[in-house]
């Protein structure tokens, strides 16, 4: 099965780098299966219809599905602790 491409958001990489090492070894197991197309994915519904979710541990991944020349691209564009990734990202959608 091939694998599509990851493309993370500066803020993304961002919460990557600051995260203690197990919980980056969470997301980044998570990202790898979402590449190959597993994991605990869910469609948002409104105000973030267009959106997934990847559950990675205590955090949430929010992405969407792009094609790049024909290749499916998989954008990651928000990610956070569970309690407060909805809110953040909603807030961030509102104001673009």
């Amino acid at each position: 099965m091939k694998t599509a491409r990851i493309d993370a958001s500066p803020q993304v990489a961002a919460l990557l780098r600051k995260l203690a090492p197990e919980p980056r070894k969470q997301v980044r197991a998570a990202l790898r299966d979402l590449a190959a197309d597993r994991g605990g994915i869910v469609e948002l519904e409104h105000p973030l219809e267009g959106f997934r979710r990847l559950r990675a541990g205590r955090y949430r991944v929010i992405f969407h599905y792009a094609l790049e020349g024909g290749a499916r691209v998989i954008r990651c564009d928000f990610a956070e602790r569970r309690e407060l990734v909805y809110e953040l990202f909603a807030d961030l959608v509102r104001e673009a």
